[in-house]
């Protein structure tokens, strides 16, 4: 709950700790590693989230609801873009709707702030919005990885909300040749693709980063280049053909 490093928000807000591994691009997320730095560091919340399992930190599926972080973005007077759970997926199965409405009723009541929510699982976002308001200070996205999970714009589109947003990270295929058509973008106001860093990195081909940059440019949708990756990001860079991407959507209502 701290300024983040993260190329395309301000900051974290993290009322939920804790996830399952779901799909491909859950294997390395670096949110297993760091909660479990966190635990050795001897911070309760993130004791018995992770196990070590071949070397490696992995979820082992426990669910931690922290109400007292609930309030942290009231007292945030600046506005920020808040990236709602970077530990963990709103969205989960494992947090209760009445978790998630009090996670809205916060956002409601701050609408100095902009929230940016992601998940892997749209289908339950899809559902749980149905029945909470519409707030203009809202993001929404779902993450897809390769072509196999591109079924969760499907259900993004049919979410209510302010903005719709992709996380194309890892990025690990092509999301537009792989597919007769390509990549549906329509009602998706924001694009962000990139490599997967940290340990054990898979690469990224450039071609399906500028696959869907030129996609995005075609359809209207705003695209942000996040990074090349590898073990060592910082030495990848952002730049691509030149340049770096940083579109943002317009924010705003979009007609339900």
């Amino acid at each position: 709950m701290a300024t983040s490093s993260i190329e395309w928000t301000n900051a974290t807000w993290n009322p939920v700790a804790g996830c399952t591994v779901l799909s491909p691009g859950c294997t390395n997320c670096y949110a297993m590693r760091l909660a479990a730095r966190l635990e050795a560091m001897g911070m309760a919340k993130y004791a018995g989230l992770t196990r070590i399992s071949g070397g490696r930190a992995k979820w082992t599926g426990a669910v931690r609801l922290d109400r007292a972080a609930l309030g942290v973005p009231v007292g945030w007077k600046k506005p920020r873009m808040i990236f709602v759970n970077s530990m963990s997926d709103l969205f989960w199965e494992a947090v209760p709707e009445s978790f998630v409405a009090d996670v809205w009723d916060v956002m409601a009541r701050t609408p100095h702030h902009t929230y940016q929510i992601l998940t892997k699982r749209p289908e339950r976002m899809e559902e749980l919005t149905a029945r909470l308001p519409l707030l203009p200070n809202v993001w929404l996205g779902t993450s897809v990885e390769n072509a196999d999970h591109l079924f969760r714009i499907d259900h993004l589109r049919r979410v209510r909300a302010a903005v719709r947003f992709l996380s194309l990270e890892p990025l690990l295929s092509s999301l537009v040749s792989a597919v007769p058509g390509g990549i549906d973008l329509r009602c998706i106001d924001w694009a962000i693709a990139g490599g997967e860093s940290g340990p054990g990195a898979r690469p990224v081909d450039p071609s399906w980063v500028r696959e869907i940059r030129d996609a995005c440019g075609a359809q209207g949708t705003a695209f942000f280049f996040k990074q090349w990756g590898g073990t060592n990001k910082k030495k990848q860079g952002r730049m691509l053909d030149g340049r770096t991407w940083d579109e943002f959507p317009a924010a705003g209502l979009r007609a339900a």
